[in-house]
């Protein structure tokens, strides 16, 4: 909580003209963003690209940056606008762009296990790349919720507000999402 309080005073200083106190959000938030950025868009340099201008708007909203909510919903919902925005736009182009790369970038994303065999490696990403095709195929909202619940670790009410929406809404969603995913993985179990 205290470093959440950090973020708040940094940005307002860094509405105070501090570019510092930027460059201290940016390091502390850069890889959290990112890697929200790709489990949803699927494609390391469209989230890296989605990344820097999220960054370039909350710098540009420095002037009328207000502390009524955490930090970090804030800069998820710039977040997830621009992730499904993009989405929404180039859905065609993405599917193309993220069948090249999943296989390449998959494995190499893995931390290698030493002691597993390669038997047991290559099951365990076969049923990582069909946890990842599952989320994938989830509706944009749903999807959006379940990576911030579940791989940032946002509480309800920090995901209610990136997706603007009400924490009974967010709950819905990710036990929709959750239940599809049950039934779409239960072979895995």
């Amino acid at each position: 909580m205290a470093s959440l309080e950090r973020d708040a005073e940094l940005m307002l200083r860094v509405r105070d003209g501090c570019t510092t106190s930027f460059a201290i959000l940016l390091e502390r938030h850069r890889g959290p963003v990112i890697h929200f950025l790709y489990r949803t868009v699927q494609h390391q340099p469209v989230a890296e690209e989605l990344a820097q201008e999220v960054f370039l708007r909350v710098y540009r909203s420095r002037a009328t940056y207000e502390p009524t909510a955490k930090f970090t919903t804030w800069l998820f919902r710039i977040a997830t606008h621009l992730a499904l925005n993009w989405l929404r736009d180039g859905k065609h182009e993405k599917g193309q762009e993220s069948l090249d790369q999943e296989a390449g970038e998959g494995i190499s994303r893995q931390i290698p296990d030493r002691e597993a065999t390669v038997e047991q490696r290559m099951l365990r990403e076969a049923r990582f790349a069909e946890i990842r095709k599952a989320i994938e195929a989830l509706p944009e909202k749903q999807r959006a919720a379940v990576l911030m619940h579940k791989y940032q670790e946002m509480e309800y009410s920090q995901i209610a507000g990136a997706l603007e929406c009400s924490e009974s809404a967010v709950k819905s969603l990710l036990f929709r999402a959750y239940e599809t995913l049950r039934g779409r993985l239960a072979h895995l179990a």
